[in-house]
């Protein structure tokens, strides 16, 4: 037992080390953008830096391959290795004083004063985005302040233009270059199998917010830069509208090609325009269908500023596309359904078998694809099973709310089908059970808030039951908006002989029986799986590491025997539009052949695990075992309101009286927890926010 410990406190002690390595780099990668616009670098190191990685395998496109893709992706590397070595790892955090902690704790003096603007913030949230703000005027005003000191009145006049046209048009020059630092970090927290997240203690559905942060100076700077682009084109066209229009319509063989950068600009405002909260909220498939224009924008984009220009921004979107390609291939599997449970209050609980390798913490999530609703629409739904307490089987609860759930619910509650065909993908969740740090937890929600408090409770009731680590306190407040939804309390437990709450016992005297539906899979249906098997950390970091280092290989390769020979020995160069489709037809290639191969292998290894996993109507032993458990415990601990919701002040719900809160939605709530949380009324109290606004 101690050597286990031990080896436990060496496997955590090495992932800190990993983790301060990654921070390192990261701090070091910051610097060199910080340093990029600077005339010391432009003047006296960058000429240095292309000499020296200026080779015929690379050429210049080697500075810009060293300086910033190859950081994040080793970055992303260590992350991998990170999350190996702590994953799985229940060790006690009550009392432990490390990073993490310090880190949460600052993270959690919450604040609300900006909670229309910036969403529920703390302090450190709004301290990184004033350092990225101020990241982000430091480039500007840099590139801004050289670029006007080079125009004079001479210069301008030898150009054809005025003086104020010229910084006119150098303004929307270097505020295109400012998206780009933008666009670096902009997929980075749509990666949902992000390993460089985790580093942080982020989740990738947990990091929408930032995404939507980076991109709005990202779009919003396109319409000013073509502003400006054509304010100054206008003064031209009047003067010279032939060469003008030639201008625009023009595909340069080098340089920048003004066709893709026109087109890369319209995908870019279309983009922009729908993701404003109106039309996000109003028309959502607009919104989602028109965001896959990011394809077209960054195939554009990379037509525009050739291959060299892009590696500033290559490791997010190469992240992006690893994880991409690794969805499509999970998602083309038939995730074996057994059966579905219709609540009362119009809630559906799927249950998917599992393979028993498949781990995953509570708070995690999947996404849905149903086809016989919708081929094209996939929906996150909250994991409300536990992995530990349920090794076979992986379940989730829908309300029916939107227009999707609610043909799903009406495929199942009409005429149900032998057998529904769904697809998954994920699960995708935290690393590390954060809420395990605490002696205590209050836990609000708001109707179908209440799945990512199910699998917690069910995490500590596994716990409970094997003696693995303690118990906290654990103080559940639901607000439900009609009495049929009080049924959702159900499912607190997986396996039961009584309910707390069964239909017909409600207030009303009245309930419908719960339906559950049972499904006959095909053979070809296969359990719920880790879309890389069991190590699949440590697979992702192969896959990122070999895809890349083959990348450069064959770059080198083409570059030294295939692009170096036409530029050197013809008068031509050789086309810039030309290199950039050769070089993301090998970044796609090699990307697809590495994780296709870590794909295959990890489905062959729980492939005979599929084989063997079966469903019974009889419970686990673990569900035995709970079974044996007094259910009229939960029944005195269960204490309903009508009419009035209880008093979040005294304190935080705690056996407050109830107080009457007409059409208050779940974001108020969340709203007036974290004032609280953050008023310092408590001591030692923390706020975490669980919403997962996709």
């Amino acid at each position: 037992m101690a050597n286990k410990v031990e080896r436990r406190s060496s496997e955590l002690s090495m992932a800190g080390v990993v983790r301060l390595l990654a921070v390192a780099i990261f701090l070091g990668y910051i610097l060199a953008w910080v340093i990029a616009p600077t005339n010391r670098y432009r003047e006296k190191w960058q000429p240095k830096l292309r000499a020296d990685t200026n080779s015929t395998y690379f050429g210049t496109q080697g500075t810009n391959l060293l300086i910033y893709t190859f950081p994040i992706l080793f970055i992303s590397i260590l992350g991998c290795v990170y999350i190996h070595l702590k994953k799985g790892r229940r060790e006690d955090e009550r009392h432990a004083l490390n990073l993490t902690s310090l880190c949460q704790t600052y993270r959690n003096q919450m604040t609300g004063s900006c909670e229309r603007s910036l969403g529920i913030v703390s302090w450190t949230e709004l301290a990184f985005l004033a350092m990225f703000v101020a990241l982000l005027t430091w480039y500007f005003s840099v590139y801004l302040s050289n670029s006007f000191s080079r125009i004079t009145p001479q210069s301008a006049a030898k150009a054809g233009e005025k003086v104020w046209e010229a910084k006119l048009e150098s303004a929307a020059l270097r505020l295109g270059l400012l998206g780009n630092l933008c666009l670096a970090f902009l997929f980075i927290p749509v990666t949902r199998t992000s390993s460089i997240l985790p580093l942080a203690g982020l989740t990738s559905e947990g990091s929408i917010k930032y995404h939507i942060w980076l991109g709005t100076p990202s779009w919003s700077s396109l319409p000013f830069t073509a502003y400006c682009t054509l304010s100054t084109g206008q003064q031209k066209f009047m003067a010279i509208r032939r060469r003008f229009h030639e201008q625009m319509l023009e595909w340069a063989n080098t340089g920048e090609s003004y066709v893709a950068g026109e087109l890369a600009l319209l995908c870019g405002l279309v983009l922009w325009a729908t993701t404003l909260q109106r039309v996000r909220r109003k028309m959502f498939e607009l919104f989602f269908y028109s965001h896959q224009l990011y394809v077209f924008f960054l195939f554009f984009f990379l037509l525009h500023v050739g291959i060299g220009f892009f590696c500033l921004i290559l490791p997010g979107v190469y992240l992006f596309m690893i994880d991409r390609f690794l969805r499509f291939l999970q998602s083309r599997g038939r995730v074996r359904l057994v059966s579905a449970r219709l609540l009362p209050g119009d809630s559906i609980e799927l249950n998917f078998a599992k393979s028993p390798s498949l781990e995953y913490n509570p708070l995690s999530n999947v996404f849905v694809n149903v086809p016989a609703v919708s081929r094209l629409q996939w929906h996150p739904f909250t994991v409300s099973s536990n992995s530990n307490l349920e090794p076979d089987t992986l379940s989730v609860i829908i309300k029916k709310e939107g227009s999707w759930t609610q043909k799903l619910h009406q495929v199942l509650a009409s005429s149900p089908p032998e057998r529904l065909e769904v697809a998954l993908e994920g699960p995708y969740g935290p690393v590390s059970n954060s809420f395990s740090r605490y002696n205590s937890l209050v836990l609000i929600s708001g109707g179908s808030g209440i799945t990512p408090f199910i699998s917690i409770i069910r995490e500590f009731i596994f716990r409970s039951a094997t003696g693995e680590g303690a118990t906290p306190k654990i103080h559940l407040i639901c607000a439900f908006k009609n009495s049929a939804d009080l049924t959702m309390l159900d499912l607190l437990l997986p396996f039961r002989a009584a309910s707390p709450t069964s239909p017909g016992e409600g207030p009303t005297g009245k309930g419908d029986a719960v339906r559950t539906l049972w499904f006959k899979p095909r053979p070809t249906d296969q359990p719920a799986a880790a879309v890389l098997g069991p190590h699949s950390w440590l697979l992702l970091a192969a896959v990122i590491a070999s895809s890349f280092v083959a990348f450069l290989l064959l770059i080198g390769i083409m570059n030294r025997y295939y692009i170096y020979p036409k530029d050197h020995n013809t008068n031509k160069v050789y086309s810039y539009t030309a290199k950039a489709l050769l070089n993301l037809l090998i970044i796609c290639a090699t990307i697809a052949a590495t994780a296709a191969a870590a794909f295959l292998w990890g489905k062959q290894r729980h492939a005979a695990e599929g084989r063997q996993v079966q469903i019974a109507n009889a419970p686990t032993p673990a569900g035995q075992e709970l079974e044996s458990l007094p259910q009229e415990s939960l029944v005195r601990s269960t204490n309903v309101q009508f009419g009035a919701r209880p008093d979040l002040k005294n304190p935080v719900g705690a056996g407050g009286e109830g107080r009457r809160c007409p059409g208050q939605r779940p974001r108020g709530m969340r709203r007036d927890v974290a004032k609280i949380c953050s008023s310092g009324l408590t001591d030692n109290l923390h706020y975490e926010s669980m919403s997962f606004s996709w």
